[in-house]
């Protein structure tokens, strides 16, 4: 089962850089750039979605998405399944309930996915036997795996921060501050959104994190990583008065070990002073861990995030 669940991420989730057909979206329009190069992470696919009436005399906020291969068209997808974040987003504004903001889909860097989006810091509090531990099991989850297991978390954020942020804001119509600039992803990039707005919170000023995938490996049994997570959370969250988090899960397939894990992470949001204003967690029961259940509630961290 474990092994199953590992192959299916790393299927799931693979960067075909050669496809060059864009997304097709409901509304708005596809911008992407095929090989973004970086000095800190492999070269990778973006695809930003500008909305409908896109303008450059007006001023835009950015919402920071990772698996940016699964955002915008189920046809070009593994699984036929996608976010549809331009058919959600393109309803909110319609009905006025969100300010406006643009998409930047990093795509993900396929066997690097895991390393790239595992929180380093917390991994590196570990000792050397919980570390081996952790390699144990995502080796046998499939995960690919070249001796031991090693984040690269920071470097991914770092291209993020120093990389692509400028890039975005030099060539698009955006605000710059971080009350402007959110991040969002599901399971692994709902990890690495959360460690986003923790390692830089003045760059970010809100994280929408479904179906977390608080265990790091792919089993609750001898799992050292979510206790990690815990302490990490108690000494890094952000600001509670200056900062958004949104975090959810459901309870079903992959979400069926998140649900106990969360409730850990609410009573520390609880003790960091976070109140409903700027934190809120979401149970989904009945719902799995895919783009479809993403997509159903995407427009609830839309408009918790960007209200207008």
């Amino acid at each position: 089962m474990k092994k199953s669940l590992g192959i299916l991420l790393i299927v799931s989730t693979l960067a075909v850089h050669a496809q060059e057909t864009l997304p097709k979206v409901i509304s708005g329009t596809i911008e992407r750039i095929g090989n973004f190069k970086s000095d800190h992470v492999t070269a990778r696919t973006i695809d930003i979605w500008l909305p409908q009436g896109y303008s450059k005399s007006k001023k835009y906020a950015v919402l920071y998405m990772h698996d940016g291969q699964m955002l915008f068209d189920p046809e070009s997808t593994w699984n036929k399944q996608a976010w549809d974040v331009d058919d959600v987003a393109s309803g909110l504004f319609k009905s006025n309930k969100v300010k406006p903001f643009i998409v930047v889909g990093i795509w993900n860097g396929g066997i690097t996915r895991h390393s790239d989006y595992f929180p380093q810091k917390p991994f590196e509090s570990l000792s050397r036997s919980e570390k081996d531990t952790v390699t144990a099991q995502l080796k046998r989850a499939s995960i690919p795996v070249s001796g031991t297991f090693g984040p690269q978390s920071d470097n991914y954020l770092k291209f993020m921060v120093t990389e692509l942020k400028p890039y975005i804001d030099a060539n698009y119509s955006v605000y710059t501050d971080k009350d402007n600039t959110y991040v969002a992803g599901s399971s692994m990039g709902g990890l690495i959104s959360m460690y986003a707005i923790c390692e830089y919170p003045k760059v970010f000023g809100g994280a929408a994190c479904l179906s977390t995938h608080w265990v790091g490996t792919f089993g609750l049994e001898n799992n050292p990583v979510p206790d990690a997570f815990l302490n990490y959370l108690k000494g890094h969250l952000p600001n509670p008065k200056a900062h958004k988090i949104y975090f959810d899960c459901g309870d079903e397939t992959l979400d069926r070990l998140y649900p106990e894990i969360q409730k850990k992470v609410d009573q520390v949001m609880i003790e960091k002073g976070y109140e409903p204003v700027h934190w809120t967690t979401k149970y989904f029961p009945g719902e799995d861990h895919s783009e479809n259940a993403w997509n159903r509630r995407l427009a609830i961290p839309l408009e918790f995030l960007l209200p207008k």
